[in-house]
């Protein structure tokens, strides 16, 4: 008796927690705008899907199977210093289309366009997964990463002598060397769901850590073999495609550019390799200048990794947390069983400290696990190093606390302040399978099924065209409170579509410190939403190059510093802290500016660069910022240019 009471008494807690939560902020104080994009000519004739084809053995489940794949970024594609151009994966056509933001001046427009992988070896056994802009060789030109289901990754190099972005302005290169002497493909059939990229090596190089979902196998081959398998738990599970490191060695520019990557095949620990990954993040931790890396994986543990890269090589060690009396195992950062689907590195706490913000399925009476907020929980970036160097994670799980513990079947999250105030918001993508019948029912099943039978696809229940499983949730986009604790504000701004969600991309497209966001949708149409929201704050947005020798009609004022982290005091002494993201999340890669709300901050802040520069050598330098929009050439010393 006393034990049940007890479980009734918990139930209504945590009933109670789900429920309660502080007043909204006023929704006029935010206000967006869903503005048509740009299609390449003649695509709306384009045959369109709402299925893809799969191996044999997946038919039954084709729906889950189909359930990834829509992705998108956004970025500066012309080189003249907005980041006004996007690149989105289309699951319904699997085209990968480069356009503009609806946002775009004149002079950053250009004919839509959809890359071309040809003369590499393609087939209808693969399908592309998401886009990464970067300057992969080096030359100061955006180039484009695309990665896929059912072969290893392409890197597509934007051409020196291009004037603008088009279909003829990129080169497409292996990524994985491949022969192939009848022009088709016979490299691994890798199925990527995430690449990160960043500073990894310390070289002030962009490195490269591609995150697979299934093991190599015929996935979306409707002819293939079965030689395919799914998740050995939904709890545990480390037989998926692995982790795969790349090191950049080598890029040259010109009309033939060439990016050389080399694989670091040990700079993982088997031990967290082999997770069914869905998101990667990365920052860093410590001010050591190379930056450590999360990988959200599905079906179990996410994994902190620690950098301990020595020169030429890239090496990681696993850091966890620490488990009280009182802390679900769950809750223990890296001892988790819960699915890992997205991940944002952001300073949440207000401490100058970077906090990190995963999403997971959190569907009331479905599967209600919970997001997770990681606070750090160390004093300086020295107690950092020191817990992480002795295989500590330091921090503390409290998404509860923060209002942001439950939103849904949760995909991608990215933290940012589109008021300007201070105060970060944060935007998630939601929703998973859409359609009429609901199977929940038959999914808490296979939830209490032996793990031993959840390798063979014959075993899962059926998810076909017509079922649903949260097919209906709508993207959440949180604002704080009165109270301190965050609130999803989406019904009231109009972004409650009821449409399953996956990638978001952010951007300050127009150069006037208004964050603009991007949202990439499953099986339907991706969505733009212009930020026009009233009496904005003052802001800081700091575009930060290395040097680059490329010249052309698409290169920047230099190469994106990869690895440079920001911090950021306001005369009243409180402290931010950003970094330029080169590439993290889910399926939405935002741009590289570094952008921070100032509030009611009149006079100049105080700024601090971290950065290292194309020898490895670790620099810093302080100094005051008037508010605005500010181009930074980082060498020795930080030196303010104009952009292109």
């Amino acid at each position: 008796m006393a034990a049940i009471l007890l479980a009734l008494s918990l139930f209504f807690v945590v009933d109670g927690q789900v429920a309660a939560q502080d007043p909204a902020p006023p929704a006029g104080g935010y206000r967006f705008q869903e503005l048509p994009i740009a299609y390449p000519p003649g695509y709306e004739r384009l045959p369109k899907r709402t299925v893809r084809e799969v191996n044999p053995a997946y038919t039954r489940i084709r729906s889950w199977i189909s359930s990834v794949g829509a992705a998108i970024a956004v970025n500066d594609l012309t080189g003249h210093g907005r980041g006004d151009g996007m690149c989105f994966v289309d699951t319904r056509t699997d085209a990968v289309v480069v356009t503009y933001t609806p946002t775009a001046p004149e002079a950053d427009r250009f004919t839509p366009f959809v890359l071309d992988p040809a003369p590499l070896p393609m087939d209808a056994a693969m399908a592309p997964m998401g886009c990464v802009p970067g300057d992969f060789n080096g030359d100061g030109g955006m180039d484009l990463l695309v990665y896929y289901w059912g072969r290893t990754p392409v890197l597509f190099l934007a051409k020196a002598g291009a004037p603008a972005p088009a279909a003829a302005s990129y080169l497409p290169r292996e990524l994985v060397a491949n022969e192939s002497a009848d022009g088709g493909y016979h490299g691994p059939r890798w199925n990527t769901n995430a690449v990160g990229v960043g500073d990894f090596a310390g070289d002030g190089r962009p490195a490269l850590f591609v995150g697979n979902y299934f093991p190599d196998s015929d996935v979306l081959d409707p002819h293939g073999r079965n030689n395919v398998q799914m998740n050995t738990s939904l709890s545990s599970a480390g037989n998926a495609g692995g982790a795969h490191v790349f090191r950049w060695y080598a890029g040259t520019a010109g009309d033939q550019p060439t990016a050389t990557y080399v694989p670091e095949p040990n700079a993982v620990p088997y031990e967290a390799s082999t997770g069914w990954t869905l998101a990667i993040a990365s920052a860093d931790l410590t001010g050591s200048g190379r930056q450590d890396v999360y990988v959200a994986n599905d079906f179990g543990q996410d994994f902190l990794l620690h950098n301990v890269s020595a020169a030429g090589h890239i090496r990681f060690s696993v850091v966890r947390g620490e488990r009280t009396p009182v802390t679900p195992k769950s809750f223990v950062l890296g001892n988790d069983s819960f699915k890992g689907m997205g991940i944002d590195f952001a300073d949440l706490s207000r401490r100058g400290r970077f906090d990190m913000l995963v999403s997971n399925i959190t569907t009331a009476w479905g599967l209600e696990e919970s997001n997770f907020v990681w606070v750090n929980q160390a004093d300086s970036d020295a107690a950092m190093a020191k817990d992480l160097g002795a295989g500590t994670a330091p921090f503390r799980q409290e998404a509860q606390e923060y209002g942001l513990a439950w939103s849904g079947w949760s995909w991608d999250v990215k933290a940012a302040d589109f008021r300007n105030t201070g105060d970060l918001d944060v935007v998630q993508t939601v929703g998973f399978v859409k359609g009429d019948t609901d199977r929940w029912a038959w999914l808490q099943e296979l939830a209490m099924s032996n793990d031993n039978l959840l390798v063979n696809p014959a075993m899962w229940p059926h998810v076909e065209p017509g079922d649903d499983i949260a097919g209906h949730q709508p993207l959440a986009f949180y604002a704080r409170g009165d109270g301190g604790k965050y609130v999803d504000i989406s019904a009231p701004l109009g972004l409650a579509v009821p449409t399953p969600t996956r990638g978001i991309a952010i951007a300050d497209t127009t150069g006037t410190g208004a964050l603009d966001f991007a949202v990439a949708r499953q099986w339907e149409a991706p969505a733009f939403y212009a930020n026009q929201s009233p009496g904005r704050g003052a802001y800081l947005d700091l575009r930060l190059y290395r040097p680059a020798g490329g010249t052309g009609g698409m290169t920047a004022t230099g190469t994106p510093a990869y690895g440079a982290t920001v911090r950021v005091t306001t005369p009243d002494g409180r402290t931010r802290l950003s970094q330029l993201d080169g590439g993290s999340g889910h399926s939405g890669k935002r741009d590289f500016g570094v952008h921070f709300g100032l509030g009611a901050a009149a006079g100049p802040v105080e700024v601090q660069v971290d950065w290292r520069d194309g020898a490895g050598v670790q620099h810093r330098q302080t100094r005051p910022l008037e508010p605005g929009t500010h181009t930074f050439l980082l060498t020795d010393g930080v030196q303010e240019v104009r952009s292109r």
